[in-house]
C-alpha cells in the first residue's frame, strides 16, 4: 500500500484543494449557515448541534443524551489499585467503584515468535557479536531459521519499504525489521559463501570490536535519551547527590526548628523570636536561572500521561504548539534508575529549537530567545527529598531541558493517595519546601507548578497556594524570601469536580489579577534580610500564570489571554481531539481540516512512532497503540462545516450524524474496529493476540481473530 495520497480509500469530497485552505472563518463567536438564525434548533447544553442534512434520525426517535466520558487518564496514571471500590462513602458505607476509567488494562502479546539474540540482530550474517550468556542463551542464532519460522513476513504498507531506513539510511530495528526486504541483501563472497548483510552496515566490526554506538540504541532526532550505565548507577544507589544531600541536611534541621517554635506558648512575646534568633542560612543559594518567557505567542501543550507521547508531541510542534511537556513522571521511579520513567524524558530535536515570541512585545529583560527551548518535564513526589533529589538528577543527565514542573493537580487515586498530585493542594507548606530545595539543586533550570483550584468543591485553596507560591509563607517568607517558583499552571477544576463540569476561567482570571499584584508586592517586600541576587530569581523575579481547561478554538484561547489575563493556555484534550488547534491559534482563524489532512496526520503519527520505538513487530505494536489511544479522542471530532454553532465546545457530545463523504464518517466512529481498521492503513494487520482497552472508558475494547 502506499501513501494516503495514492492507496485506495473512501471518496474525500469533490475538491482536491484541501479544506483547511478553502474554509477561512472569521475570529467570531458565532459563525452562519447562511440560513436565518431564528430558522436553527436551539442551542442545548451538552450537545453539539449538527446541521439536519447530516443526522442520522430515525422516525421518532428522541435526541440521544449527551455521552459522558471521564478524561482523568489524560492526566495521570490509572494502574490498578486494590483499594478501588472499598473505600468508605460519606455516610460509611461502600464507596461505589469509580466508572470510566480502565483500572487494569493488558495489550495481549506481540512479540516475534521466536526471539532472536541481541549478538546477531544488527551484525552481518557471518560477523555476529560475542553472546553475553554463552551456552546458557535460550534465544535463536540462526538468522536464516529466524527469518523463515521467528517472525512473520513482512508488511506491505508504504510500499514494503522501511519508512526509518528510507529516511535515515539506517533501521535500528536491524534483522527484526517488519520491513526487512528493504534494507537487506545477499552477498557471494569469494569462496561461494553467501551472506546476508543489512544495507548499510555491511561491514563487520574490526577485530570483534563493537562500534562506539550500537546500531539498536541509536533513535535519529531523539534528545535526552541517557545511556543505560546511568539508569544503572541510579538503581544501585551510585549516584552522589552531594547538593541534596546537604540541602536536605539543612532542611531537616530548619524543619525541627520550626515545628518547636510553632508549639510554643502563643502568648510568650519572647519566645516567638526564637526562630528568626535561630534561624540558619541554607548551605548554598540557587543558581542564576535561564530566563523563560510565556506569552500570547506560545500555547503550550500539557503534560498528557501516554497520549503526550514523543510522537504526538513532535505533531503538535510542527501544527504550532511552542511548548511542550514530558508525560507525568514519578519521582522516585526516576531516582531509582527505571527505564520506564527515564524514557518519559526523551524529547524529539524540533522541542529544543527556541519557541516562538514577539521580541516588540511585553518580554523580561534579559530574555535570550536563543537560549531558550520548548521542552520542559513534568515529575511528581510525595515527600521533599525525592522531589529534590529528582530535581538534581534531572538537571545533571538531561542536557536538553527548559524547566521542571511539579505536578500538584492530578486527581488520579494512585497517585492522591501517596500524598502526591492533588494531595499536594492541602500540604501547601510542604509544596514550598519542595519548590524552594528543587530551585536550590536545579542549576540554571527553573522550576514551575501546576494546581487545581482545590481538592473539594467547596474549599477552593488556590488563591491562597498563588501566594505561597508567589511570595513565600509567612514562616519563610521574611527570612528566605520568595520560593523561587517560575510560573505557575492553574486548571479551572478542582479534584472532586474531575470533568463533571467545565473549567471555572472567572476564578483563574480572579487569581491572574492576584499573581500582578503579588508580582508587585515581592518587590516591596525585599529588604536587607532576605535580600537575594536578582541573577538568582527566576525571570528576574516575575512569576508567569498559565490557565488550563477546555480550550478547544482560536476563539477560546485568545478570550482567556485577554479577559482571564493569563500570559498564555495550556491546551490538553483539546489538542488530542484536534491537534491543528496550535495553527488555528498562529493562523487566527478556524480550519476546516478534510478527512484527507486529518488521516495524514494519523500518518505522520505512525511514522513518527516507528522513528521513535522501532519498525520490528514491538515497536510497531507499541505504535499502533500508542495510535489507538490517540484515536481514541481524535474521533471525538465534530468538522466545524457540521456544526450548527461556533465557537465549538469541548464538552459536547454530537447525536449520530455522517461525514461529508465516507472517510470523515470513518473517522468520527467510535467503534474500536474502525479505529483498527485505521491502524492497518499505515501499520499493518494486527496480531490475533493483541488487545486494546481506552483508557477513559468502562467499556473493554478487544480484536477478534479474524479467518
Amino acid at each position: 500500500m502506499g501513501s494516503p495520497e495514492t492507496r485506495e480509500r473512501p471518496d474525500d469530497g469533490v475538491s482536491d484543494e484541501p479544506a483547511s485552505k478553502r474554509v477561512k472563518l472569521d475570529v467570531a463567536p458565532a459563525a452562519s449557515s447562511g440560513e436565518n438564525d431564528s430558522q436553527k434548533p436551539p442551542r442545548v447544553k451538552g450537545l453539539a448541534t449538527i446541521k439536519k442534512e447530516y443526522l442520522i434520525t430515525a422516525p421518532g426517535q428522541r435526541v440521544p443524551e449527551p455521552e459522558a466520558i471521564d478524561d482523568d487518564a489524560a492526566e495521570g496514571r490509572t494502574a490498578p489499585d486494590p483499594r478501588d471500590g472499598q473505600q468508605k462513602g460519606p455516610k460509611g458505607g461502600k464507596r461505589k467503584k469509580q466508572q470510566g476509567q480502565n483500572k487494569e488494562r493488558t495489550f495481549g502479546t506481540f512479540s516475534d515468535t521466536i526471539r532472536l539474540c541481541n549478538s546477531v540482530a544488527w551484525t552481518p550474517e557471518f560477523s555476529p557479536r560475542p553472546c553475553k550468556q554463552g551456552e546458557r542463551c535460550n534465544a535463536l542464532h540462526d538468522l536464516r531459521k529466524y527469518l523463515k519460522e521467528g517472525r512473520r513476513g513482512d508488511i506491505e504498507i508504504f510500499g514494503g519499504v522501511c519508512p526509518v531506513w528510507e529516511k535515515y539510511g539506517q533501521c535500528p530495528s536491524g534483522w527484526r525489521c517488519l520491513f526487512l526486504s528493504s534494507h537487506m541483501k545477499e552477498i557471494e563472497h569469494a569462496d561461494g559463501r553467501k551472506e546476508l548483510v543489512l544495507v548499510g552496515s555491511e561491514k563487520p566490526s574490526v577485530d570483534g570490536e563493537e562500534a562506539e554506538e550500537k546500531p539498536e540504541e541509536k533513535r535519529y532526532g531523539v534528545v535526552n535519551d541517557i545511556p543505560p550505565s546511568i539508569k544503572f548507577d541510579l538503581s544501585k544507589k551510585r549516584v552522589n547527590f552531594e547538593k541534596s544531600d546537604q540541602y536536605l541536611e539543612w532542611l531537616a534541621k530548619d524543619t525541627e526548628l520550626y515545628r518547636v517554635h510553632h508549639h510554643r506558648q502563643k502568648d510568650d512575646v519572647d519566645e516567638s523570636k526564637d526562630y528568626r534568633a535561630q534561624y540558619v542560612e541554607p548551605p548554598f543559594k540557587p543558581s542564576e536561572k535561564r530566563k523563560i518567557y510565556f506569552g500570547r505567542e506560545t500555547p503550550a501543550l500539557a503534560p498528557l500521561t501516554t497520549q503526550g507521547n514523543l510522537p504526538f508531541r513532535r505533531l503538535c510542534v510542527e501544527l504550532g504548539a511552542e511548548i511542550t511537556y514530558s508525560e507525568m513522571a514519578l519521582g522516585l521511579p526516576v531516582l531509582q534508575g527505571q527505564k520506564a520513567d527515564w524514557t518519559l524524558m526523551r524529547a524529539h530535536e524540533s522541542e529544543v529549537l527556541p519557541p516562538r515570541f514577539n521580541p516588540s512585545g511585553p518580554v523580561e529583560q534579559c530574555y535570550d530567545n536563543s537560549k531558550d527551548l520548548r521542552f520542559g518535564v513534568q515529575i511528581t513526589a510525595n515527600a521533599p527529598w525525592i522531589a529534590i533529589k529528582s530535581a538534581e538528577a534531572l538537571t545533571r543527565f538531561l542536557p536538553h531541558l527548559r524547566l521542571i514542573d511539579i505536578n500538584c493537580g492530578c486527581p488520579i487515586d494512585m497517585v492522591f493517595k501517596t500524598g502526591a498530585g492533588s494531595a499536594l493542594l492541602d500540604t501547601p507548606s510542604k509544596l514550598e519546601r519542595m519548590i524552594r530545595g528543587m530551585n536550590a539543586v536545579s542549576g540554571e533550570i527553573p522550576i514551575t507548578a501546576k494546581i487545581r483550584m482545590g481538592v473539594s468543591d467547596h474549599k477552593l485553596t488556590a488563591q491562597k497556594l498563588i501566594e505561597r507560591l508567589t511570595l513565600g509563607g509567612p514562616e519563610m517568607r521574611d527570612q528566605q524570601g520568595a520560593p523561587g517558583c517560575a510560573a505557575v499552571t492553574l486548571h479551572g477544576r478542582t479534584r472532586q469536580q474531575r470533568y463533571t463540569r467545565a473549567a471555572d476561567w472567572s476564578y483563574i482570571g480572579e487569581c491572574a489579577a492576584l499573581i500582578k499584584q503579588y508580582n508587585t508586592t515581592k518587590n516591596d517586600l525585599q529588604d536587607t534580610i532576605c535580600e537575594v541576587e536578582e541573577n538568582s530569581l527566576p525571570n528576574g523575579g516575575k512569576m508567569y500564570f498559565l490557565g488550563n481547561g477546555d480550550c478547544y478554538s482560536h476563539v477560546d484561547y485568545f478570550d482567556h489571554v485577554d479577559n482571564a489575563k493569563v500570559d498564555t493556555v495550556m491546551i490538553g484534550r483539546g489538542a488530542i481531539v484536534k491537534p491543528w488547534i496550535f495553527e488555528e491559534i498562529e493562523k487566527g482563524q478556524y480550519l476546516d481540516k478534510s478527512a484527507s489532512e486529518r488521516l495524514t496526520y494519523i500518518e505522520k503519527f505512525a511514522r513518527y512512532g516507528m522513528e521513535a520505538w522501532g519498525s520490528d513487530e514491538l515497536g510497531l505494536n507499541y505504535t499502533r497503540r500508542f495510535l489507538l489511544e490517540f484515536l481514541s479522542f481524535f474521533n471525538r471530532y465534530v468538522p466545524i462545516g457540521l456544526l450548527e454553532y461556533l465557537p465549538p465546545n469541548l464538552n459536547e457530545r454530537p447525536p449520530a450524524y455522517r461525514g461529508r463523504n465516507d472517510l470523515e464518517t470513518l473517522l468520527a466512529s467510535k467503534d474500536y474496529k474502525d479505529w483498527i481498521k485505521i491502524s492497518e492503513m499505515f501499520l499493518g494487520p494486527a496480531p490475533t493476540e493483541f488487545r486494546f482497552q481506552p483508557k477513559h472508558k468502562s467499556n473493554s475494547y478487544e480484536i477478534e481473530a479474524e479467518g
